[in-house]
């Protein structure tokens, strides 16, 4: 089959091919939807330029939706042979339509076109993953509310330190998701800015109109200097993956305290059978294996950003092969990272919390600090109640059994703050604009 690129008597080894393709084909069935989106701008925009007739504009938008139908039903597939996703769709629409289907590739290079198509990929999946992340935060909001009196032993250095409280847990989870959609946020805007026009990297001498295929999907700029469109390849990449690997850490700390918590030592939670696994020779056990395996795949992602700053280092400006392979790095990863935070969200929701965790007397020490503010409010100078209330305990001397706790002010165990955190989170996703790019593309496919 020959190649967009490939001229009349040129031939390349077959070991060279399958290299140099390598597994572009299987990532690229998920570029599929978004390659025929920017084929139909770029159509629309060669008709508005008189690149390409009128009257040839609706076949070859016709036979580009159903394309787009026969993706949406599963049943597309790039042919053996075939090099790229670019190239399946532009021999179908040539097979349909003969020569009109060879118009389509006037004013394009495959490096604006792969890059308008993750563009477009990378801005769709990141409101999956955004939304994702929103549902495990009403979650989290709501759990906080209903345990807000559930006190918990707060730890530094993993030794007792001061009271918590569940509320305050699930709260801290749901603010920590708010600044990672910080980061997802601005991945948003540089994969919501249009490459399309940029070609090869230098631009094109055909009158191209590039606000338009702009405004056709929907996106907020284009990257207006046709090298630095070029440049944004690996960029727009490892912001999203720094992103990805943001909310990883959230995942992993998460699940690292649920292994903790749900331990017999600690105790203070529980899982149900159906989230836990057991030993083939101790009848007791009741393994959190799904909180460690969130933990572990997390933690697999933190390591992507690097990889691809690796991947990319030194390269100068212009379209290198090896952007072919941030593709391997992006893809899998997003589908973990949405996969991770739908099971956060199953387990957050079926773990039992317990209460009256603090009675024992070993939590007693917890309410030093406790007692230091008391005299201190009583005017006591600080250092001096600290030093009062530290000879009583190596006296053995201090009674922690009142448990008494006045925490008023903001984000603390008496004031949780949620409706100050769930108007950080409104604010964040508001900035998106997810409504007016969905609106775009849903104009561009009924058009």
């Amino acid at each position: 089959m020959a190649k967009l690129w490939q001229k009349a008597n040129q031939t390349t080894d077959a070991k060279i091919e399958k290299f140099t393709i390598g597994n572009d084909p299987i990532y690229d069935l998920q570029l599929a939807h978004y390659d025929v989106l920017g084929s139909l701008a770029h159509i629309t925009m060669l008709a508005e330029v008189g690149l390409l007739k009128k009257e040839e504009l609706l076949p070859l938008a016709k036979e580009l939706k159903v394309i787009l139908a026969s993706i949406e039903a599963g049943e597309f597939e790039i042919e053996s042979g075939m090099e790229d996703v670019h190239s399946q769709i532009e021999f179908l629409l040539t097979q349909k339509l003969g020569d009109m289907g060879k118009k389509i590739h006037a004013g394009r290079s495959r490096n604006d076109q792969v890059l308008v198509d993750l563009k477009l990929f990378m801005r769709a999946e990141i409101q999956e993953i955004a939304e994702a992340v929103e549902q495990l935060f009403q979650l989290l909001i709501i759990k906080s509310e209903a345990h807000k009196n559930d006190l918990l032993p707060g730890y530094t250095h993993l030794q007792i330190a001061m009271p918590s409280s569940f509320g305050l847990w699930f709260g801290a989870y749901a603010e920590s998701l708010v600044e990672d959609v910080e980061l997802l946020e601005a991945a948003f805007r540089l994969a919501n800015k249009n490459p399309l026009g940029s070609g090869a990297g230098y631009g094109s001498s055909f009158p191209l109109d590039r606000q338009l295929t702009t405004d056709l999907l929907g996106f907020e700029f284009p990257h207006v200097n046709v090298v630095n469109a070029q440049l944004s390849r690996g960029k727009t990449e490892f912001y999203l993956l720094t992103a990805i690997s943001q909310i990883a850490t959230t995942l992993s700390k998460l699940a690292m305290d649920v292994c903790l918590y749900n331990s017999q030592n600690f105790g203070f939670i529980e899982l149900p059978d159906s989230l836990t696994t057991g030993s083939s020779i101790m009848p007791h056990k009741k393994n959190p294996d799904v909180a460690e395996l969130l933990r572990g795949k997390a933690n697999k992602l933190k390591a992507l950003p690097n990889q691809l700053q690796l991947l990319t280092s030194n390269l100068p400006s212009g379209y290198h092969r090896e952007f072919q392979l941030t593709k391997e790095l992006l893809m899998p990863a997003i589908d973990e990272i949405k996969d991770g935070l739908e099971i956060t969200r199953y387990l957050v929701e079926n773990m039992k919390v317990k209460s009256d965790l603090l009675s024992p007397e070993k939590y007693d020490l917890l309410f030093s600090v406790e007692e230091v503010n008391r005299l201190v409010v009583q005017g006591v100078p600080f250092r001096e109640a600290y030093q009062q209330v530290g000879q009583m305990i190596e006296n053995n001397q201090f009674d922690g059994s009142q448990r008494n706790i006045h925490h008023t002010h903001l984000g603390s165990i008496g004031n949780l703050g949620l409706d100050q955190i769930q108007a950080q989170k409104n604010q964040v996703f508001q900035r998106f604009g997810f409504d007016k790019v969905n609106q775009a593309i849903a104009k561009l496919i009924a058009g």
